[in-house]
């Protein structure tokens, strides 16, 4: 085996190497987020992992397939080191390095030898009093490293907390439907209304009728053209950049589409009483979600978990007329503004309240019934292929989203006025 061999051998383990400590840190990066947050890893993630994992266990038979050449290399860079050695003391004993004087009398002895004609002490005054050229970095900018350290700074948020509430339902065909009643059976008291029960008289009768909601799967996807040398030669990887961004993108707009359908399935909004930030005071917020949970018994017939979702624009409103100080007689525990993020972030009235961006900056908040409202979601996931012409990978991430509202007076929108 040559040295070319080797060196080819080595820069190939090298990259196994490389890629399989990027695809773990990928996989570690994922997980920990996930518990920075106090969650479990989301469908997203869940699926970059197992394609992250099954990535590493093809380098690693890539590994045993250049294992036989791994004594060779070793023996390889022995050689080397011990020649870099030989090479390092001949050195030495060329040049002997810098001349360095212990004392002024020391320097004086050598002036006046070599001014006496003593060879030696002409060259140690010649090499002492040598200019020295400075070199700096600057200098050699084709052998200083540009290094990168830590994880792409990329700030987005792919949490799903209305969809996760609301929970994905999966998605049967292109188009389906959810029987839904709309006129119920009658029972009332035999008789004419007022009077007295009346044996043989004619009990009420009315049919029951049951309607249909069309659901329709709505595609969300997006794709990107990556060259080869951008997937093998970056560092970190830009391909499992890419596709997490995708699939991050992909979380993003389908919360916004439920969030969007939740917003809208109240046709009369409830506004706040008063104007501006005079509307904000506990006791209108309590006293709105006190009628809102009447009126959405009324609609699904306690159905479904009462929830609050408010967009982060609120937060000020909502989180500083709660504030977690001395609670034990408010209608809540209280938030805290460290740790206000897209999820759940406390309750009011025993409301759970959930923060999502994909909601309207305007809109105060939505109190909805999860009976009221369904999510239906099939993903589709990552798509890959090779363009051997341009050297290139297109890598697309989609999947298939639909909301649908079953109950709309089961959603109540809060807003103001101003």
């Amino acid at each position: 085996m040559t040295l070319t061999d080797v060196s080819q051998a080595d820069s190939m383990i090298v990259r196994i190497e490389k890629d399989q400590a990027e695809k773990s840190a990928f996989i570690e990066s994922l997980i920990g987020a996930a518990t920075d947050q106090s969650r479990d890893l989301t469908t997203n993630e869940s699926q970059l992992i197992a394609d992250a994992r099954s990535r590493i266990e093809e380098l690693d038979l890539q590994l045993d397939t250049v294992s036989g050449s791994r004594k060779a290399i070793a023996d390889a860079r022995a050689r080397a080191a011990e020649v870099h050695r030989d090479l390092a003391k001949d050195r030495r004993q060329v040049d002997r390095g810098e001349v360095e004087y212990r004392s002024t009398g020391e320097y004086i002895v050598d002036a006046y030898q070599s001014s006496m004609g003593n060879r030696e002490a002409r060259e140690r005054i010649e090499v002492y009093e040598r200019a020295a050229a400075h070199q700096k970095t600057s200098d050699n900018p084709g052998i200083v490293p540009d290094p990168i350290i830590g994880e792409v700074v990329n700030f987005v948020d792919g949490a799903r907390p209305l969809v996760t509430a609301l929970g994905v339902r999966p998605l049967p065909s292109a188009t389906w439907y959810r029987p839904k009643v709309t006129q119920r059976t009658l029972v009332q008291k035999q008789g004419a209304a007022g009077a007295p029960a009346d044996e043989k008289a004619e009990l009420v009768s009315q049919k029951m009728t049951i309607s249909r909601v069309t659901g329709n799967a709505v595609t969300y996807g997006g794709y990107v053209n990556v060259s080869r040398q951008d997937i093998d030669l970056s560092s970190p990887s830009a391909f499992d950049i890419i596709v997490q961004d995708l699939a991050t993108q992909y979380a993003i707009e389908t919360e916004k589409a439920a969030a969007t359908a939740l917003d809208g399935a109240d046709g009369t909004p409830f506004e706040l009483a008063g104007t501006g930030s005079a509307a904000y005071t506990a006791a209108a917020l309590t006293s709105t979600l006190w009628t809102a949970a009447g009126e959405i018994y009324t609609a699904v017939k306690g159905a479904g978990r009462l929830m609050l979702a408010v967009p982060p624009a609120m937060l000020g409103n909502w989180g500083q007329l709660f504030a977690p100080v001395n609670p034990q007689n408010a209608q809540s525990a209280g938030f805290s503004a460290g740790d206000f993020a897209q999820g759940l972030m406390g309750s009011i009235s025993g409301i759970p309240v959930i923060v999502s961006a994909g909601l309207p900056a305007t809109t105060v908040g939505v109190v909805f019934s999860t009976a009221a409202v369904e999510v239906y979601e099939q993903r589709v996931g990552q798509l890959q292929v090779v363009e051997p012409s341009v050297l290139g990978v297109q890598v697309a991430y989609a999947g298939y989203f639909t909301p649908m509202v079953i109950e709309a007076t089961g959603v109540y929108k809060i807003i103001n006025a101003a």
